[in-house]
């Protein structure tokens, strides 16, 4: 099948280039010192999965996987934190630098800062960080969450004693309460969509990221693996544009892998506006049904655009199927390679790369995004099995089999 399928080559890069510094190697080298003051940091796994490259007739595939980071079954609490603390240095007129964990719950940082609410509206991965961190500060968090979120992630929210529940908005509508809510009570929002005025923190959650990115890049160095491509799953794109801008910086515009940005077919903010070409962002409203319910945005975060504008190749737009059979591929592994359990949104862009090379209904995009038997990929997971009830009806039950 191919049909849901739709690709874009990005033609809008700018004569001179959004810099890409603040997200590069040396930066995130001062974001990761932040996040290993906290205890239980450790790198996630990169996972080489030979089996399968040979299956899809590739030269290598590895896999990031964030179902380790923290405890919390998925990468976003590394953007959350970072803009939290970076938040809290400024308020008290400190570095960054200056503020670990043991500073930040210490006395003398607790007793000047005083009691501060953070919110976020958030399908569950990135409450959960906020709800984490701010537990862990000692400060108080409240949490919207979209309608028709998982159970499961709301209560793992409400474990970590965050205010937290579901609305009746979607994830966009659910921003706009945050924000209407953050300035109505003096809460501070800990959001990754920019607008006019409020750019600091999606920039900082950006830059958050990028512990992730230079992890990648350190494992996959000391293993011999340079990527040739990378895939990256976004909602509004943040996580893309931050690990778009760390590899650009890190091997130089002409040198860098080719990046490719996979969004749902229900909630293509991006490719939308890659496609149109006009220069203007391009929302998508409604409900925006998909399975991978931490990509179902609709709106780009403006920031993140910029980065991706100038330093992403392709924009693709694909199925719920695809994200499922990823799952299933990543939950099953072939003889050598290491199991990985991975949610709806982490798995997405395995699957994409594996119905693309399986497929000769899809050989156009397979030509497109230059993929052969002397391509590396790069995937990463961004989460586990947040939503235990749907990851064994799409495993076990094969719910969104595809043909």
């Amino acid at each position: 099948m191919s049909e849901g399928f739709q690709a874009v080559r990005n033609t809008q890069k700018r004569g001179e280039p959004y810099p890409v510094k603040r997200f590069g190697p040396e930066n995130a080298g001062k974001v990761r010192r932040f996040h290993a003051s906290f205890p239980g940091y450790q790198a996630t796994p990169l996972v080489n999965l030979e089996g399968l490259a040979r299956e899809l007739g590739l030269g290598g595939v590895c896999v990031k996987d964030e179902s380790r980071r923290f405890g919390l079954n998925a990468f976003k609490v590394l953007g959350g934190s970072y803009a939290m603390g970076s938040y809290i240095a400024r308020r008290l007129g400190m570095r960054i630098e200056e503020l670990s964990y043991e500073a930040m719950t210490g006395e003398e940082v607790r007793r000047r800062l005083g009691e501060v609410t953070f919110v976020t509206a958030t399908d569950g991965n990135h409450g959960r960080g906020v709800a984490w961190t701010a537990n862990r500060l000692g400060q108080k968090a409240v949490v919207y969450m979209p309608k028709g979120s998982a159970p499961e992630r709301l209560r793992n929210i409400q474990a970590l004693g965050a205010e937290a529940s579901i609305t009746d908005l979607n994830y966009d509508d659910a921003v706009r309460l945050a924000r209407e809510n953050a300035a109505r009570y003096g809460w501070v929002l800990v959001q990754d969509t920019a607008w006019e005025g409020y750019k600091d923190i999606p920039g900082w959650i950006m830059e958050g990221y990028t512990t992730m990115a230079l992890e990648a890049a350190e494992q996959m160095q000391a293993g011999g693996f340079r990527p040739t491509h990378i895939f990256l799953q976004a909602g509004v794109g943040s996580m893309a544009g931050a690990v778009a801008g760390f590899f650009a910086d890190l091997y130089g515009e002409g040198e860098r892998p080719v990046i490719t940005v996979v969004e749902p077919d229900q909630a293509d903010c991006l490719f939308r506006t890659a496609q149109a070409g006009d220069g203007r962002l391009h929302f998508v409203s409604g409900r925006m049904d998909t399975i991978m319910a931490g990509l179902a945005c609709g709106e780009p975060c403006t920031l993140s655009w910029e980065v991706l504008r100038d330093h992403a190749d392709h924009f693709v737009s694909c199925p719920d199927y695809v994200a499922a059979q990823g799952m299933r591929i990543l939950s099953s592994p072939l003889p050598g390679d290491e199991r990985v359990i991975s949610g709806e949104s982490g798995a997405a862009t395995l699957g994409f790369v594996a119905e693309v090379m399986r497929n000769e209904k899809l050989a156009w995009l397979r030509r497109q995004l230059c993929l052969d038997k002397d391509s590396r990929v790069l995937c990463i997971s961004t989460e586990g099995a947040t939503d235990r009830e749907n990851y064994q009806k799409i495993v076990w039950d094969g719910l969104y089999p595809g043909i």
